[in-house]
């Protein structure tokens, strides 16, 4: 097979419009439309309570890692207001893009807005980004987000555990979009009327940056950029550590988020940087069930699943074999087993070869 491409201008996706793959038809498991519908209901008390919970925390360990400056003693609290900000700020963008874990959408907005600027993704780019990801999920050459790349790029996803790469990258298109400019792959999703928000947006985040650093200068002190900016750098890895098993080492160019999703049984401290993320073949199915009823739906569906990987660590040791043999072996991929009790996969779904599939 040939070298895949996964530029949004690229052959790949050309051919995944004129053969079918592109805003095609999707496996769904079967769950009667009342329980779906009972399970799509959204109520702000969950999301309230947990976002209270998050900004609380961020400003206690911010404060004190602000009074204990420049002491080493206030490591451990900028390392815990890094994580919330660069990695549970991932989760909230995400879950609050979509619009469902509040009732009221206009907290849906206001959470969102912050998480963006924290992950340095443009709200109204990455809103369309993210709308393209789900359409065409892991589908080569439309899906903007696709991390685990064939063969994957093993040195990016280590610089990302710091957010060496995407958080400059984030920061260069802040720049270009304040400019008054966006790039050509950013156009092929952005309608034009959405166009003037990505840039006045970039204007007011860049004013901002600016100020934090004039104030840094003046004072002599990063302590402003250990608030803003940094937190994107060293608080990154949860998000990248959690985030890469979501397709990592599965399959690509199939209509059945049972080949190309994960879900992950968590322990409650990253369920909660998460937002239950780690059930995220149910997300993908079921993108409008709130994160707090994922769980639920979870065990709704279960006997139409593959078998959960039991815990983060034994979900790499599936993932790494499966990415090591990718870099010498692009076609390769893990095809998902599904119980005695599942519906079986279409094949008219499939566009890999199952020959290439590891057993």
């Amino acid at each position: 097979m040939a070298k895949r491409d996964y530029s949004l201008l690229g052959p790949d996706g050309a051919r995944a419009v004129e053969t079918g793959l592109s805003a095609a038809e999707w496996y769904h498991s079967d769950i009667p439309r009342l329980e779906m519908k009972g399970l799509m209901k959204r109520t702000d008390e969950p999301a309230i309570r947990d976002t209270l919970l998050l900004f609380g925390l961020m400003v206690v360990f911010a404060g004190l890692g602000i009074v204990l400056w420049p002491s080493l003693w206030s490591a451990p609290y900028w390392l815990a207001y890094g994580v919330l900000y660069g990695s549970a700020m991932d989760s909230r963008w995400h879950e609050c893009g979509h619009g469902t874990p509040f009732r009221t959408q206009k907290y849906n907005d206001w959470v969102y807005q912050i998480a963006s600027f924290c992950m340095i993704r443009n709200p109204v780019t990455w809103r369309w980004s993210h709308a393209r990801h789900h359409t065409d999920t892991i589908i080569v050459g439309r899906d903007p987000e696709i991390v685990a790349m064939r063969p994957p790029a093993l040195l990016r996803i280590l610089l990302n555990v710091f957010g060496i790469v995407d958080a400059f990258q984030g920061w260069v298109r802040m720049l270009v979009n304040a400019s008054g400019r966006l790039d050509a792959e950013e156009a092929t999703f952005i309608p034009d009327s959405e166009k003037p928000k990505v840039i006045r947006i970039a204007r007011i985040w860049t004013a901002i940056y600016a100020a934090t650093i004039a104030l840094a200068l003046a004072t002599g002190s990063i302590l402003p950029l250990m608030v803003i900016g940094l937190p994107r750098l060293y608080g990154a890895w949860h998000h990248v550590m959690t985030g890469l098993l979501q397709h990592a080492g599965l399959a690509d160019n199939v209509l059945d988020h049972r080949l190309n999703s994960r879900t992950v049984y968590m322990n409650p401290i990253s369920r909660f940087i998460y937002w239950n993320m780690n059930y995220h073949v149910e997300h993908h199915m079921f993108p409008m069930v709130p994160y707090h009823r994922l769980p639920e739906l979870h065990e709704k569906i279960r006997h139409d699943l593959p078998v959960p990987n039991s815990s983060i660590w034994q979900a790499y040791r599936e993932a790494w074999p499966a990415l090591k043999r990718q870099l010498r072996y692009e076609d390769y991929f893990l095809k998902r087993e599904l119980p005695v009790t599942a519906r079986p996969y279409r094949e008219d779904f499939h566009v890999n070869a199952l020959g290439n599939a590891a057993e």
